[in-house]
């Protein structure tokens, strides 16, 4: 009888051991699953981080090309604004000065669509991050500080002065 109650035991035994082999093997199975995933999830998380670095860099890039390229094209507005601003009362119905007014005009909305907005200068108070003071003229008309005078004009493209506005300030 102490035969068949050792062996009991020994089965029993072995069972246990079989048992606690087992439990092993899933807790190493298990860290080895969460090792994984946590190098999946990390995986994921630095493509995420890559793809928003990316389309911050093109946006920038974007930025920066428009913006060089608008600067380019504020001369063309420029000699645009002299044109017609010397323009003889004689010369109004000529097809020519009429052609210049409409591709100043479109020129001018295709600027606005892309966000290019002229700075506001005359009777404004002087500020150094919009206006660049060139001169100093005397004013009955406006303050001490006060810009009287506008001799180029000045361009902001969404939160950035494209070209400063080139002033005269009263002293």
């Amino acid at each position: 009888m102490e035969e068949e109650k050792t062996e009991g035991e020994e089965k029993e035994n072995a069972e246990e051991q079989t048992e606690e082999v087992k439990e092993e093997k899933k807790t190493k199975e298990q860290e080895k699953i969460e090792e994984l995933e946590d190098r999946v999830k990390r995986q994921l998380a630095e493509f995420e981080n890559f793809r928003k670095r990316t389309d911050k860099e093109k946006e920038q890039m974007f930025e920066t090309g428009a913006k060089s390229v608008l600067e380019k094209i504020l001369p063309v507005v420029d000699n645009f604004e002299r044109g017609l601003a010397n323009l003889k009362p004689e010369d109004e119905g000529d097809p020519h000065v009429e052609g210049m007014k409409m591709i100043y005009k479109q020129l001018m909305t295709e600027l606005e669509k892309l966000e290019v907005k002229p700075i506001e200068a005359v009777g404004c108070e002087f500020n150094p991050d919009f206006h660049n003071a060139i001169m100093q003229s005397p004013s009955d008309e406006y303050e001490s500080g006060y810009i009287s005078q506008e001799l180029q004009k000045g361009y902001m493209y969404r939160d950035t002065v494209l070209r400063h506005s080139m002033v005269a300030v009263v002293p």
